[in-house]
């Protein structure tokens, strides 16, 4: 079956966020290279993104006129019904519900617990250069709390004080935009990755981002979350979503192939051409071609075939391999040809084996094996021809007969 360029894409315009073609799991082609100040510019006025409500399914509840309040609601239902199964599991129910309650940060605590993370972070670059200094641990983990005080030169609980109120702040400042985590996991959703998966790469995210925000720069911390968030899940899906991993740069290749087939057949009204696209690309046919292939995602030879689901895939497949069968034949004709030549003299039963390959699967010449035996080839083709028309005799390759039917 041959897979075509401009199957990578639905023509129809769709949400910049949510690329639905299920053969190409992986990064957004709006994700490429998103930027702090990129996303900025797109919610520089807002609270945090779709994070103020959660419904108990996990929904953002959208901000509708009264007008149409009714039937945003009945078309909010509707659109969440088909992915409903994939996250009501009581694990993840209980743990929106437990996010859900957790207050926003307001703009002024947010600068303030970033000051105190910022400080938690030079107090571990310091634990880190008494690690590398004195080198009497396996893991900066395992520096006494002790001498990491003295490093710093302060009292021990004085010390404690600071070193809890980082890691509290730091705590905080994640559990107060697990909400964003959900709502951009959400985007992600039916791309190889569970949602609790999701969820999960997203939080590591979330805490890489807390660790770099700058609050000096003017942004809000959900807009720089935001793009640490994308990136951790879009890695995870490129890293993990398929059976045989594709290079995070080709996964980039194609969501730009996605990106401008849909730009090409919303500028043509019809599905362009892979002459079009690689053009657009600026790459050549053969290169296009390959990327598609190297798209497909593969196929379980247990897939289900039929209504009844009563074959599989793999039945219909002629296997160029050995059949157990073959090999079970293949040991018992073994065994049974040992048998038989053991009915020889040793010397013909050597001149045989060594003639046909009965070991090593080589065929030698006569005047090879003569020169094993140390006689002449000619001596070596009478040994032979004996010895075969002893393995013609009827009591001997009576049992040989049975594989030659």
């Amino acid at each position: 079956m041959t897979t075509t360029v401009t199957e990578l894409a639905d023509p129809a315009p769709y949400p910049s966020q949510d690329l639905s073609s299920g053969a190409l799991p992986g990064v957004d082609a709006e994700d490429e290279a998103i930027s702090p100040e990129e996303v900025e510019s797109e919610d520089r006025s807002g609270d945090q993104p779709a994070t103020d409500e959660l419904s108990e399914d996990g929904e953002d509840e959208e901000e509708l006129g009264e007008d149409g309040a009714a039937a945003g609601k009945g078309r909010s239902r509707r659109r969440t019904a088909a992915k409903k199964k994939h996250y009501t599991d009581d694990s993840i129910r209980v743990y929106l519900q437990e996010i859900g309650r957790i207050r926003l940060l307001r703009a002024d605590e947010e600068i303030e617990l970033a000051r105190k993370i910022a400080d938690l972070l030079e107090l571990e670059r310091i634990r880190d250069d008494v690690f590398h200094e004195k080198g009497l641990w396996e893991d900066p983990e395992q520096v006494p709390v002790s001498d990491w005080a003295e490093a710093v030169d302060m009292v021990l609980p004085a010390f404690m004080r600071r070193l809890y109120h980082g890691r509290r702040a730091k705590e905080k400042m994640v559990q107060s935009n697990l909400r964003l985590v959900v709502s951009i996991a959400k985007k992600y959703m039916n791309r190889g990755l569970s949602f609790q998966d999701l969820i999960q790469e997203g939080s590591l995210g979330l805490i890489r981002a807390a660790e770099k925000f700058d609050h000096e720069k003017g942004y809000k911390f959900s807009t720089y979350a935001t793009w640490w968030i994308r990136q951790a899940i879009t890695r995870a899906i490129a890293d993990q979503s398929r059976t045989i991993r594709l290079p995070v740069h080709l996964y980039e290749t194609i969501s730009r192939i996605k990106k401008v087939t849909k730009l090409l057949s919303q500028e043509l009204g019809r599905k362009p051409t892979e002459e079009e696209i690689a053009t657009r690309m600026e790459i050549t046919i053969e290169k296009l071609r390959f990327i598609a292939k190297s798209a497909q995602l593969p196929i379980s030879l247990e897939t289900p075939i039929g209504k009844e689901e009563d074959s599989r895939l793999g039945d219909f497949i002629e296997s160029d391999g050995e059949t157990p069968e073959d090999r079970v034949a293949k040991v018992l004709l073994r065994e049974d040809l040992e048998s038989v030549l053991d009915t020889l003299t040793p010397r013909e039963r050597d001149v045989l084996k060594l003639r046909y390959g009965l070991d090593d699967g080589r065929m030698k010449t006569l005047e090879e094996i003569g020169q094993i035996f140390n006689v002449t080839r000619e001596r070596i083709r009478q040994i032979e021809a004996k010895a075969l028309r002893k393995l013609r005799h009827p009591n001997r390759n009576s049992v040989l007969k049975e594989y030659i039917r």
